[in-house]
């Protein structure tokens, strides 16, 4: 398979209605706004799990950072998984014997998990072992969520199905914290320079998988606080000169709506201005390889150049090429 050989970047839009699209857990699970400025944040995190989620899931995909247990109520720590990863050449689990040396434990770790574990490929790792660990800088890295806008931020309170105890009357109480709606941009970047110096071997399907689960992955965040999530834009753009990157496209984009901000309640009540943004890849056109994109319908879109809008409906994950 083709190895990566150039920096990419990536531009990431989904909006939430009537949900909670990353709680804060030390903070009664509300959803996380900057007090300053009234705009929605949304950690790396929580983007990484809902495509780890996907990749598992639906794509039957090996993921080292996942919830395993090996006792009934006992968890596995991060050492313990990786011992999951000590196989013989048959790829069967090999247990550990004190007369095994450390460094060969260690490698035979190493290359296990860089060959299986499809999110340390792309996210890296921090792996301890006996008496030593390793880190792996994942060549892919996303900066915290941001939503376009200030956001309302909802409370409501409700009953139970159940008694507070037992003989008890009363039933228990329920309340939880919400945001009426919210367009999040992400923004990330693909460092070929990490995935070729580390030797973790990251190819062009690994990346493909990476937007599928992006974009498919949303669309799946099917729980109770989830419910309601949708990717809109997801854009790729892939350089051919070495070590450059436009950088800080999420700040390329923009809403206008003739309501107040905090009144937004869909994606009807504004349009998605990227002036900016096209400029920006009219200006680098040189620099560019190829852009790959992929929208919802649903978002209207304005531009100087309404030439090169992104006009073509792509659902689920299906990536057209931008012709500038």
């Amino acid at each position: 398979m083709e190895l990566i050989k150039n920096r990419s970047e990536i531009l990431f839009l989904y909006d939430v209605r009537d949900s909670n699209p990353n709680g804060d857990p030390v903070d009664e699970n509300k959803p996380r706004i900057d007090e300053e400025t009234g705009i929605n944040l949304v950690t790396d995190v929580r983007l990484k799990r809902t495509i780890r989620d996907y990749w598992k899931n639906f794509k039957q995909q090996e993921i080292f950072i996942q919830e395993i247990e090996y006792e009934p109520g006992k968890i596995q720590d991060a050492k313990m998984r990786g011992l999951d990863f000590y196989l013989d050449e048959t790829g069967q689990k090999i247990t550990k014997k004190a007369s095994d040396s450390p460094t060969l434990i260690k490698d035979t770790i190493i290359k296990n998990v860089l060959e299986k574990c499809l999110d340390v490929r792309l996210f890296g790792v921090t792996m301890p072992l006996d008496k030593d660990s390793v880190t792996f800088t994942g060549p892919v890295q996303f900066k915290m969520g941001r939503s376009l806008h200030r956001v309302n931020l909802e409370y409501i309170k409700g009953t139970g199905a159940f008694a507070a105890a037992e003989g008890k009357g009363q039933k228990t109480f329920r309340e939880e914290y919400f945001l009426s709606y919210s367009l999040i941009g992400f923004y990330g970047i693909i460092n070929e320079n990490a995935a070729t110096t580390q030797k973790m071997n990251v190819t062009e399907s690994d990346v493909s998988m990476l937007l599928e689960g992006i974009w498919n992955g949303t669309k799946n965040l099917i729980s109770r606080s989830k419910v309601g999530q949708n990717p809109r834009l997801l854009l790729r753009i892939v350089y051919n000169e070495q070590n450059y990157h436009i950088g800080e496209l999420d700040k390329m984009v923009k809403i206008h709506s003739k309501k107040a901000e905090e009144e937004i309640r869909s994606y009807d009540d504004y349009v998605l201005d990227v002036t900016n943004l096209v400029e920006s890849l009219r200006l680098n056109g040189s620099k560019i390889h190829h852009v790959e994109y992929a929208v919802d319908p649903n978002i209207k879109f304005v531009s100087h150049e309404q030439d090169i809008i992104f006009k073509d409906i792509i659902t689920p994950y299906n990536p057209k090429i931008l012709d500038f």
